[in-house]
C-alpha cells in the first residue's frame, strides 16, 4: 500500500538511513506531514531495544531491507536517492562516504537532493569523530548548567532538549527551507549539516541576550525563568503531587496570590530580598490540598497555574481530549502529529514500520528496477 501522503508534504519523497534517535525522530515528522518516508534497515537491525511495533518513531514510515556493505547494496540505495527529494543520516562523519552513499556520490545522481546530516557535534571541529550523546551535547553549549535547583548538580531533562529539540527539529527545519531553495527558488540540491551542538546553542539565543542586558545571572536557580522565581516553579502538594506555577505577569500574579490565599505577602513580588520568605509561603500552601483540589481551585481562573501531570494521565486531561492531542493507533496511546493545517492537515496513516516489510511495495511505487539483493532472493 502506497502512503498516503495527505499532509503538506504529499508527494515529497525522503529516504532515511536506518539509525536511532534524532535522526529517526526527523524522518517521523516529515512522515506525519505526509512525505513518503523510506527507511533504509540493515540486516540485524539499528534501533531501539525494543519491539519495532512499539517504536513510534518509526510510525509513518515503510521501511526496507539493504546491506551497504554488501555487493551491490549502495548502489540500491543509490537508485532510492534518484527518485528522492530529501535524504537523512546520522552516521558519524566519513562514515556514508566509506559506505558510497556520501554526498558526492548522491548527488551525483540527484543533482536537487537536499542531503540531511544529523550528528552531535557536527561535520567538523576537533570533536567531530568522537561518539557522544545528548547529555554530552548540551553540556558544553551551556545550556545544561542552566537547569536544576541552585547547589544541586544540573537536572538531566531526558533527551528532549537536545537530541529533539536542538537536533531534530533543527534538521527539520533545514532539510525543509533547503528543499524550498531547490525547488521553488530553482536552485541545485546542498547538505544540511545539523548538529545537536549547533541547534542547542541556538535554543538560548534570548538567554544569551538577557545575559549581555544583565538581566540573566550564568548560574543556576537565580533567574526569572530557571526556578529562581518563587512564582516561576513547582510545588508539591498534600498527595505527593506538584503543581507549577507561571504567573510572572503582575495581573496574572494577582489573580495567583488571591486564589492561593496569600495577599497579604503580594508585595514581596518585586522584593527580590524576600523572595525566599514568598517561596516558603507559597510552599506551606501547596502542601494544604491535594493536586485534584488546586487544580479545582485554580479552574478558569488566569493565575497560570497548572497540574504536573506524568506520561500516562496527560492523554486524559480534558483540554488535550478536546484538541486531541494524543490518539490511539495500533493499540498504542501516542502524540498526534503537530503543528496543525487548515487545508492539509497530517495524520497517523500507518503503524511503526517493521524492518524490510515494505520492500515490494516501494520497489513498486517508487519505479526502482529491484530494492531486493541476491541474498534476499535466495541465489546465494
Amino acid at each position: 500500500m502506497a502512503a498516503t501522503g495527505n499532509g503538506p508534504l504529499a508527494g515529497v519523497r525522503v529516504v532515511e538511513l536506518a539509525g536511532i534517535g534524532p535522526g529517526p525522530f526527523a524522518a517521523m515528522l516529515l512522515g506525519d506531514l505526509g512525505a513518503d518516508v523510506v527507511r533504509v534497515d540493515r540486516p540485524g537491525g539499528a534501533g531501539l531495544a525494543i519491539d519495532p511495533a512499539y517504536d513510534l518513531t518509526n510510525r509513518n514510515k515503510r521501511s526496507v531491507l539493504i546491506d551497504l556493505k554488501a555487493d551491490g547494496g549502495p548502489e540500491r540505495v543509490l537508485d532510492l536517492v534518484e527518485r528522492a527529494d530529501i535524504l537523512i543520516e546520522g552516521y558519524r562523519p566519513g562514515v556514508a562516504e566509506r559506505l558510497g552513499v556520501g554526498p558526492g556520490e548522491c548527488l551525483a545522481r540527484n543533482p536537487k537532493l537536499v542531503y540531511g546530516r544529523m550528528t552531535g557535534w557536527g561535520q567538523e571541529g576537533p570533536l567531530a569523530p568522537r561518539a557522544g550523546h545528548d547529555i554530552a551535547y548540551i553540556a558544553i553549549t551551556g545550556t545544561l548548567s542552566m537547569i536544576g535547583k541552585a547547589g544541586e548538580p544540573p537536572t538531566v531533562p531526558a533527551n528532549l532538549v537536545g537530541d529533539y529539540a536542538g537536533g531534530s527539529l533543527y534538521l527539520v527545519v533545514g532539510v525543509l527551507a533547503a528543499l524550498h531553495h531547490a525547488r521553488v527558488e530553482g536552485g541545485g540540491g546542498q547538505v544540511v549539516d545539523a548538529a545537536i551542538t549547533d541547534g542547542t546553542a541556538h535554543l538560548a539565543t534570548m538567554i544569551h541576550g538577557m545575559m549581555a542586558a544583565g538581566g540573566w545571572q550564568d548560574r543556576r536557580g537565580a533567574n526569572l525563568l530557571d526556578g529562581g522565581c518563587p512564582f516561576y516553579g513547582t510545588y508539591e502538594t498534600a498527595d505527593g503531587q506538584y503543581m507549577a506555577v507561571g504567573a510572572l505577569e503582575q495581573q496574572f500574579y494577582d489573580e495567583f496570590v488571591r486564589l492561593l490565599g496569600i495577599t497579604d505577602m503580594a508585595p514581596l513580588r518585586k522584593d527580590f530580598a524576600r523572595w525566599g520568605e514568598l517561596r516558603a509561603a507559597v510552599t506551606e500552601r501547596f502542601k494544604e490540598k491535594t493536586r485534584a483540589e488546586w487544580t479545582a481551585v485554580f479552574e478558569g481562573s488566569d493565575a497560570c497555574v497548572a497540574p504536573v501531570l506524568s506520561l500516562r494521565e496527560a492523554p486524559a486531561h480534558p483540554h488535550l481530549a478536546a484538541r486531541g492531542t494524543f490518539t490511539d493507533h495500533g493499540g498504542i496511546t501516542q502524540p498526534a502529529p503537530a503543528p496543525r493545517f487548515s487545508a492539509t492537515p497530517g495524520s497517523l496513516t500507518r503503524p511503526p514500520a517493521q524492518p524490510g516489510a515494505d520492500t515490494d511495495d516501494v520497489a513498486r511505487d517508487w519505479d526502482v528496477p529491484s530494492i531486493h539483493s541476491d541474498h534476499d532472493r535466495g541465489t546465494r
